[in-house]
């Protein structure tokens, strides 16, 4: 049984906790505003992207000069996992549902034969995998420096990716992040960056309407770079607004949980209380009676 002493030691202690997590509630739900902003203005270009990309690719994809991080490299056998995860922790499932996914692929792709090297963004991510695939790993990217993710940041790490494969360490390359639907709803995501997929239906009659001057092979050799930094910095931000709105609906949880133990603990220092006040009286009137 504990004392009242220790009771009370552990209400304040779970009390200085709810300021915590209420605090880091009310700053992630700031940052959740600018971040979702900044992926929902990003998804209207991104779409745009994919759409005049599929009108060019329908064209392209089959004649003999298509670019190849259209047409690949005519293999399978070598994929790079990009795996997008936070630096921080304190955000619920965020991270560990995105690294589910890159570990659920992975150990398919190794269960067909085929090589695949890890590339990490964000520490998280990075300190789940290596338990198992630490031997898998080609780079790290750090973002902890990074106050608020730019373009720059995504083109960096698409060069990167880019000279990779011009260098012909991998064959097929898929982002891994999470997507952005709501505070309590972000979903875990697979993207095909290389070679680039086209999107059934996605405006590729379109191509049709337009002459391109010059012709479409060598107007992709010049956006499928582009397309693969979109894409990524498109993930970065959606990752960004999941990372806050997971962790606004984590730090609320817990400050609820503790909102809750602070009510049991205190109902169970009141008992203790009035337990040790009574027995108090009853020894005060034994006392009194034998007098």
């Amino acid at each position: 049984m504990p004392s009242l002493k220790d009771l009370k030691n552990r209400i304040g202690s779970v009390k200085n906790t709810r300021k915590i997590t209420k605090a880091m509630q009310m700053v992630a739900a700031a940052k959740l505003r600018r971040a979702q902003d900044a992926a929902e203005a990003a998804r209207p270009y991104a779409d745009r992207m994919g759409a005049v990309m599929a009108g060019l690719t329908a064209a392209a994809a089959g004649s003999d000069g298509a670019p190849r991080l259209l047409a690949g490299t005519g293999s399978d056998e070598r994929h790079l996992l990009v795996v997008m995860t936070s630096e921080r922790g304190l955000a619920g499932g965020f991270n560990s549902s995105i690294v589910k996914l890159a570990r659920q692929h992975l150990q398919d792709l190794q269960s067909q034969g085929k090589k695949v090297t890890v590339l990490t963004v964000g520490k998280k991510g990075r300190e789940q995998l290596k338990r198992d695939f630490s031997g898998l790993f080609t780079h790290h990217v750090d973002l902890s420096e990074v106050k608020r993710i730019g373009y720059e940041n995504a083109r960096e790490i698409a060069d990167d990716i880019l000279d990779r494969f011009e260098e012909g360490h991998f064959d097929v390359a898929t982002l891994f992040y999470s997507r952005f639907e709501s505070v309590i709803s972000q979903v875990p995501t697979a993207r095909q960056i290389i070679p680039a997929v086209i999107e059934a239906g996605a405006e590729a009659g379109a191509s049709s309407l337009y002459d391109y001057e010059p012709d479409e092979s060598a107007i992709l050799n010049d956006l499928l770079p582009r397309s693969v930094a979109t894409q990524v910095f498109a993930a970065l931000l959606e990752n960004a607004a999941s990372e806050q709105g997971a962790r606004m609906t984590a730090m609320d949880n817990a400050t609820r949980n503790a909102g809750d133990m602070i009510d049991r603990l205190t109902t169970e220092y009141n008992r203790s209380r009035q337990a040790a006040i009574t027995k108090e009286l009853i020894e005060i009137i034994s006392g009194a009676e034998a007098l």
